[in-house]
């Protein structure tokens, strides 16, 4: 079985940072790719950041120039960090992983950008 476990995420003024990183453990025989989702209440989940194994990554338009993803293959982790954030920001960060080609999906984390 596998597992991903979320941290970071909390309260911050608009303009600040925050950082999200997520742990996939269990049984990974292969690790496809990871990502970044945001859901906000009445809207479908919607994927922020995407990264590959080969290390390729994309952003959703709207988070360009300002977020970025990483992973650290060996521990399995991915990382998002949150630069110039936005009330638009607020949400649900859901991670994902492509692991054994099944799907997973971490327990969500709240962000949100209030002054």
């Amino acid at each position: 079985q596998v597992q991903l476990v979320e941290s970071g995420g909390g309260l911050v003024q608009p303009g600040g940072s925050l950082s999200l990183s997520c742990a996939a453990s269990g049984s990974i025989l292969r690790l496809y790719r990871m990502a970044w989702y945001r859901q906000v209440p009445g809207a479908t989940r919607a994927r922020v950041a995407v990264i590959t194994s080969a290390n390729r990554t994309d952003y959703a338009d709207s988070v360009k120039g300002r977020f970025a993803i990483s992973m650290d293959s060996a521990k399995n982790t991915v990382y998002l960090q949150m630069n110039s954030l936005r009330s638009e920001d607020t949400g649900v960060y859901y991670c994902y992983a492509l692991i054994n080609g099944d799907d997973f999906w971490g327990q969500g984390s709240q962000v949100t950008v209030s002054s």
